[in-house]
């Protein structure tokens, strides 16, 4: 980076992938109705917007928040970045602020909650975040212009002028703020931060930050997945469905293992308090933490995030964590046997399960063998650790190997373009071989390729299985494509290419498309 540039810095940048997880919290005084944060102004009428902003605030009092609690139930969860909602959409600010009216000082509560959560989450060792909106429905409102997103500082005179004193209260009066997550134009803002604190890691606005999805590859730089519990950033007292803490925790393996951070929401209730089911989920998560966790943190991607069910992470010190998935609980006791290929053993390897004494047996036999043969890495382990009454265990184990080689190199596959057959209703998937791979084995130099589909989803929709084209097999890289057929009319989809060599499995991107409207239902 050149002297004049401003931006991230890059060993702030690392600092940030090795934290791996953050809680992201969305509360304002408008969870007094369990409504969407913030949105529900936009395309009201007068009247809401002048109830909204005169008379919810005087109902908003949290008389059972508790940011230590919310902080020490992090720390066991193995938050290790805190990102909260100082000011979102609405204008509310969540702070006290010289700058409006339109903040905690409009409340019975009157405290200033951005300030005390700061506090009690630094206290637990947790990096502290800020999420700052640019849009501010509050400040259109009383300029008499119409309340929606994306309004830039040009359309709106004043607007920069009147967020940047905001940033600089919060980024002075607070001590050192760790990161800012700008939700909405940033231009100006970013460099603020960046010009008060070079050290400051600003998220969205400047490193990518997909909503409730995570993206089909891996990547060297520095991303962070925003993920709710359950399909709501903020309180929804009624109407909600929740994620399962297994859901949640393979959430966070997957996007560790293709190079991200997690930042997890939660939703305090009016009063202050966590809604039980997040709590739980919350909880559930500590105790998988406490036995795992370093096969999350200040760990970086393996050659492949995945073979099968298990998904990989890997530490700087040569340490491989095989992360082993599965739709049933695996009972107390009982082995199960896994095969890599894009790992090796050598003699000096170790492989032990974390959390779990490597020296113990079962009745069939040691608690975990393992052995090289040829390109294929072959272990056999018993989960013997009691986490649960029922002796069953549903969330993910994990293997950790020490001293681990490269083993098989994986091919290289990119997923294109889905283009429509004119003359009818069938899709053309493309796709590219970038690389062929390599093995030690003498087998012939042949990949199988193809494509999954199905019909596009978030990660609040139900898990959809992937339904496969035949696959082709191909000995040097290039172009293949494959036909599907009889697909919703006016529906999206999603695909993504795959390639096959010697038991590894690989992935493009997903890509979606829409399908054509049937002509007849357009009639």
């Amino acid at each position: 980076m050149c002297a004049d540039e401003v931006g991230n810095q890059p060993e702030r940048l690392q600092w940030f992938r090795d934290l791996g997880f953050g809680m992201f919290i969305h509360w304002s005084m408008d969870s007094q109705l369990g409504s969407v944060i913030g949105h529900s102004m936009a395309s009201a009428s007068d009247d809401y917007l002048d109830r909204f902003i005169n008379d919810l605030p005087s109902t908003f009092s949290p008389t059972r928040f508790d940011p230590d609690e919310w902080a020490v139930l992090a720390k066991l969860a193995g938050i290790r970045y805190v990102v909260f909602t100082t000011k979102h959409h609405s204008g509310f600010c969540m702070f006290q602020t010289q700058t409006t009216t339109f903040d905690m000082s409009a409340t019975a509560f009157k405290r200033d909650i951005t300030g005390e959560i700061i506090a009690a989450f630094r206290s637990q060792g947790i990096a502290i975040g800020l999420y700052f909106s640019p849009d501010d429905f509050h400040f259109l409102h009383a300029k008499g212009m119409a309340v929606h997103r994306g309004v830039l500082p040009d359309q709106c005179e004043g607007l920069l002028d009147y967020n940047q004193a905001q940033m600089r209260e919060l980024l002075t009066q607070y001590g050192k703020i760790d990161l800012v997550f700008f939700d909405g134009h940033s231009d100006g803002l970013r460099e603020l931060c960046w010009e008060i604190d070079p050290e400051i890691v600003v998220t969205r606005g400047a490193i990518p930050t997909p909503e409730q999805r995570i993206p089909g590859l891996q990547s060297s730089n520095p991303w962070e997945a925003c993920v709710t519990m359950g399909t709501g950033w903020q309180f929804k007292p009624t109407n909600e469905s929740y994620k399962s803490g297994t859901r949640m925790i393979e959430l966070l393996i997957e996007t560790r293992a293709k190079g991200g951070n997690l930042l997890l929401n939660v939703g305090p209730k009016p009063n202050g308090e966590l809604p039980i089911e997040q709590e739980g989920l919350l909880r559930e998560i500590a105790l998988w933490h406490f036995v795992n966790g370093e096969a999350i943190h200040g760990v970086q991607p393996w050659r492949i995030p995945r073979e099968g069910d298990v998904w990989f992470t890997a530490s700087e010190e040569g340490s491989v964590y095989a992360c082993i998935e599965g739709a049933d609980p695996w009972p107390l006791n009982s082995h199960k046997q896994i095969t890599l290929s894009s790992v090796r053993a050598g003699d000096d390897t170790k492989v032990v399960v974390l959390g779990q004494a490597d020296d113990l047996s079962t009745a069939d036999g040691p608690g975990i063998t393992w052995s090289q043969q040829e390109d294929q890495l072959h272990i056999s382990v018993a989960r013997m650790q009691r986490l649960y009454n029922n002796r069953r265990w549903p969330n993910p184990v994990v293997l950790k190997i020490t001293n681990a080689q490269l083993g098989v190199i994986p091919p290289a596959i990119r997923t294109e373009t889905a283009i429509r057959d004119a003359s009818s209703t069938s899709y053309r998937l493309q796709g590219h071989l970038e690389d062929l791979g390599e093995g030690d084995t003498e087998q012939a130099e042949t990949v199988q390729v193809g494509f999954e589909f199905r019909l596009r989803k978030l990660l609040i929709d139900p898990d959809e299985i992937w339904e496969q084209t035949e696959r082709q097999d191909l000995q040097s890289t290039g172009e293949f494509s494959a036909v599907i057929c009889d697909l919703a009319s006016g529906a999206a989809y999603e695909f993504r290419a795959s390639g096959q060599r010697q038991g590894l499995t690989v992935y493009g991107d997903i890509v979606s498309f829409n399908s054509a409207i049937d002509e007849a239902e357009e009639l």
